[in-house]
């Protein structure tokens, strides 16, 4: 896919298109009209990485469009990313420059920033990172007010923290949220908002207990937990764990059990009463689980997920691809009915769409 060309004009009748399309692949599925949420049509993105572009004795930011790999798009700016890091991306790229030792060899850059305001960046190099370059990196990220990482082929130095603090307001709440470098994140602060009042909104009222898949860093557990007596949420990632675990935390959410695991273990533990070292802490006689909550990735659920989604009343279902998101719908419509829909638009000016259901059994 080329790089998008980003038009706030245009936005509106591009979400359109892609929201038609989304209803009519699911229309023999009984979909119901979805719920619309658009992005902000500029400064949206959270997330942005940059290969650097050394040409004499200076450097560029530079991205690839996929059609033309070999040649580079210099980027002055950045206008799909948040604000913070259109306005550091000069700045840093100044005092990179100014500092042979921290140009040096350098290969990109990251960014992660966060709704509240603050601002990580890794720099990767082609070089051993030595004490020379610490000195210097600590002396930029003091005078930058920001977090920094060095990377090199085995070697990660981090100054100070290796993670982005996230925090905003949130149904009468103020959730705060680590979110680690290298690890997945929304990517759109504002449309996530979206995403989390969806969701809350579906799971009022249905009580009993959550099961959650893929909790990833707890973004949707922090949300959805006191809506349910207790909940059992399952990730495979250990950095993901370990960042929910301080979330839920943070945010004095008491009623979660985190465990590391697969949606294929967790399905064959409930269903087959499969024995697992890491389920020993866990009573799961203890739990009446009224609700599924499932955030997978592109591939959509394996067969023996869609078999537990079966057994459950509810299950709310996120997705990032359409197609599998259609195939599993399919696959439990003879059990489950849809009964609410939405469509989240994470990354304007492309084909992609984030959806999110609410099935019922039948």
């Amino acid at each position: 896919m080329p790089l998008p060309r980003l038009d706030p004009a245009a936005y509106p009748a591009q979400l359109a298109t892609k929201t038609a399309r989304f209803k009519a692949a699911f229309a023999d599925l009984d979909l119901p009209e979805p719920a619309v949420f658009a992005s902000a049509p500029l400064h949206y993105r959270l997330r942005a990485e940059f290969r650097i572009w050394h040409h004499g004795a200076v450097f560029d930011y530079a991205m690839f469009d996929p059609d033309q790999p070999r040649q580079p798009v210099l980027m002055t700016d950045f206008p799909a990313a948040d604000g913070k890091i259109c306005a550091l991306m000069p700045t840093l790229r100044a005092a990179l420059l100014a500092d042979e030792t921290l140009r040096h060899r350098l290969y990109s850059v990251e960014f992660l920033a966060t709704l509240s305001g603050d601002l990580l960046v890794t720099l990767i190099y082609h070089r051993r990172l030595d004490d020379a370059w610490e000195e210097a990196a600590r002396n930029l990220a003091e005078t930058l007010k920001i977090g920094l990482i060095g990377r090199s082929k085995g070697q990660k130095i981090v100054l100070e923290r290796d993670w982005a603090l996230e925090c905003f307001e949130f149904a009468g709440r103020t959730l705060r949220y680590r979110q680690p470098e290298g690890s997945f994140s929304q990517p759109n602060g504002g449309v996530n908002r979206h995403m989390l009042g969806w969701a809350r909104a579906q799971a009022a009222g249905l009580g009993g207990d959550l099961l959650e898949l893929y909790c990833g860093n707890g973004n949707f557990t922090v949300a959805l937990a006191p809506l349910f007596r207790q909940v059992l949420a399952t990730e495979v990632s250990k950095t993901s764990i370990r960042a929910a675990a301080w979330n839920l935390e943070a945010n004095g959410v008491g009623n979660v059990a985190l465990v590391r695991m697969s949606s294929a273990e967790i399905s064959a533990a409930l269903a087959k009463g499969q024995q697992f070292r890491r389920l020993e802490a866990i009573e799961l006689a203890s739990y009446r689980f009224s609700t599924l909550f499932i955030d997978p990735p592109r591939s959509g659920l394996d067969p023996a997920t869609l078999e537990l989604a079966r057994r459950f009343d509810h299950t709310l279902y996120i997705s990032c691809n359409p197609q599998t998101l259609r195939d599993n719908i399919a696959a439990l419509h003879q059990t489950h009915a849809i009964t609410a829909a939405a469509v989240f638009d994470q990354f304007p000016y492309t084909e992609h769409l984030e959806s999110g259901l609410l099935l019922r059994r039948r």
